[in-house]
């Protein structure tokens, strides 16, 4: 069966995964979704018997239709490799009755590796399919991990060049040191006097503004993004919650056909989009529970049906989660609105001109499989605390985040199917909060390296790598600009500035 691609926003001709991996966003501005969804194919218990490696090929085989063998193969093979430090590569820990996939055992400690680390070898393999010659400028904003997870894996790939923005004062310490460091003479890091909302929309006008697109393909170059509105991103997120069912599996924790609920901090929405793309391939799941935080423009949507950013935006504790635009949530629209694009462009269309729109009653029956909820500052502290004290696990201020949604989701309902909390981050990552929830007493005076140490201490476990490495690694990266000047920066970055 071949799969192809088409716009949330029009009724242009489907392309192939190839095509839309390379171009990212649709030329009309929507998103690319598979014309239809495949199915998983096998028993599941056939599948619990694969690695990492072997269930990745059969999930993204299943999406990448015109991918050879081959092709696809080599991509897996290059992505899932010893830059990983489990041979698991996103394994499922049990503690206080709840499964925590741990989906931050790649480069950059965030589980944006988890996709990030095989998407430059998808786009090269794309180009190459598609008999692209211009060089692909990678263009991205982030909250703080797709940007360091995105410049680790196309740093120094031959033939793409990627430029990074990310709100100045917006982050953490640790998630600014990982950008500012990072190597590779095509990586470009920007800081901007802005939110991730300011970034990430200055970023979609780019990709839409189709005079840039002709000046800088006279000068060789054609943008491609690396946030999870490309759906080479997307769709290898699928892979790791089969993957967690098929542990559960594996270890006698349920039986085949059991439904299990999967809960996931949520900026962006990309990353909840993809357990349920594997519902729809086959996944028994009962629930998918969308956790925010203090910025909760998506509970607020699965609550009233309306979304609508026009809020205070708030700077949490759990920064990759401060949005207010989740872009990904426009698949799930065009969905619920029977994958008419003119119904979807139209509320595209109001957020854009008003801020806001509102879905109708029979589109919110379609969401039926998801449930929104949110946690203050003090109850993720106190959540993260609390599995601390019982069981000596440590989870980071998003992880943490998704923990205290659940957790009161379960008390409120009595719902007690078995459920995987998706883990997306390092506590180290994150040192300085994570201390002040566990061990507020030690944080006082300290340096965000020194409460590194003390996390290490207190969780008896090795500092990983990532952070290892950037404790001496030196500054690369100091730019910084307002949003308005971003394309201009650009220009700069690429030698097309006139």
């Amino acid at each position: 069966m071949s799969i192809l691609y088409k716009s949330t926003r029009s009724d242009a001709p489907a392309v192939t995964a190839s095509r839309a991996i390379l171009t990212g966003l649709s030329p009309d501005g929507g998103l690319y979704v598979p014309t239809e969804f495949p199915k998983l194919g096998r028993p599941l218990s056939e599948l619990a018997s694969m690695n990492y490696r072997e269930l990745a090929y059969e999930i993204m085989s299943k999406f990448f239709t015109d991918f050879t063998e081959e092709e696809l193969r080599t991509c897996i093979a290059n992505a899932y490799d010893s830059k990983f430090d489990t041979e698991k590569i996103a394994p499922l820990v049990k503690k206080d009755g709840v499964y925590y996939l741990e989906l931050y055992h790649g480069a950059t400690i965030a589980f944006k590796d988890m996709a990030l680390s095989i998407l430059p070898h998808l786009m090269v393999t794309s180009a190459r399919k598609n008999g692209v010659t211009n060089d692909i400028v990678i263009l991205t904003a982030t909250s703080g991990d797709t940007g360091k997870a995105a410049m680790a894996g196309f740093a120094d790939v031959p033939g793409t060049k990627i430029i990074v923005f990310y709100p100045h004062g917006g982050v953490s310490n640790i998630q600014r040191l990982q950008m500012a460091t990072q190597r590779g003479e095509n990586t470009y890091v920007v800081a901007i006097n802005g939110n991730f909302d300011d970034a990430q929309t200055a970023v979609k006008k780019m990709f839409n503004d189709k005079e840039m697109a002709e000046e800088l393909s006279a000068k060789g170059y054609q943008f491609s993004s690396a946030n999870s509105i490309n759906i080479g991103r997307l769709v290898p997120q699928i892979v790791y919650y089969v993957y967690a069912y098929c542990q559960l599996l594996a270890s006698c924790e349920i039986r085949e056909g059991d439904e299990i609920n999967i809960t996931v901090p949520t900026g962006n929405f990309g990353n909840i989009l993809a357990a349920y793309y594997a519902k729809e391939m086959g996944l028994p799941v009962r629930k998918l529970i969308c956790a925010s935080n203090e910025n909760k423009v998506l509970y607020d949507f699965f609550m009233t049906g309306e979304y609508d950013r026009k809020r205070e935006f708030i700077l949490t504790s759990s920064p990759s989660m401060d949005i207010l635009i989740s872009s990904n949530l426009e698949r799930l629209v065009y969905k619920a609105c029977g994958c008419d694009p003119e119904k979807n462009l139209a509320f595209m269309k109001n957020l854009s001109e008003t801020g806001k729109y509102e879905i109708t009653p029979d589109m919110r029956e379609q969401l039926a499989d998801f449930r929104g909820g949110f946690a203050s500052e003090a109850e993720n502290f106190a959540g993260i605390r609390e599995l601390f004290e019982k069981t000596g696990y440590i989870i980071d201020t998003h992880t943490g985040i998704a923990n205290a949604v659940y957790r009161a989701y379960a008390a409120e309902t009595g719902d007690t199917t078995p459920t995987v909390i998706a883990s997306t981050a390092s506590p180290y990552k994150f040192a300085v909060s994570v201390v002040g929830a566990i061990a507020p007493d030690k944080v006082e005076g300290r340096t965000d390296f020194e409460l590194i140490d003390v996390l290490s201490e207190l969780g008896h476990t090795k500092e990983p790598a990532a952070i290892t490495d950037i404790r001496t690694a030196p500054i690369r990266h100091k730019s910084v600009v307002d949003p308005e000047n971003m394309p201009d920066e650009v220009r700069r970055i690429l030698g097309v500035l006139s």
